[in-house]
């Protein structure tokens, strides 16, 4: 799979970051989230990513 980094908080590795796939996916690298209550299927996840990080990758008309 080829990964492309579209938008991050920052620029080090471990920041809230969207990269695009070319699967057509996208990838979200965030803060596992915790005491959310929710039932996820073992082989799903959740992330955590702030509004901010999707804000920005529209303002650069990334998604």
């Amino acid at each position: 799979m080829k990964v492309t980094k579209l938008v991050s908080t920052c620029d080090i590795k471990d920041c809230p970051t969207i990269y695009a796939t070319d699967r057509d996916t996208f990838l979200v690298q965030g803060e596992t989230p915790i005491g959310h209550g929710l039932r996820i299927p073992p082989h799903e996840t959740l992330v955590e990513i702030p509004v901010e990080l999707i804000r920005k990758a529209i303002r650069d008309n990334l998604i």
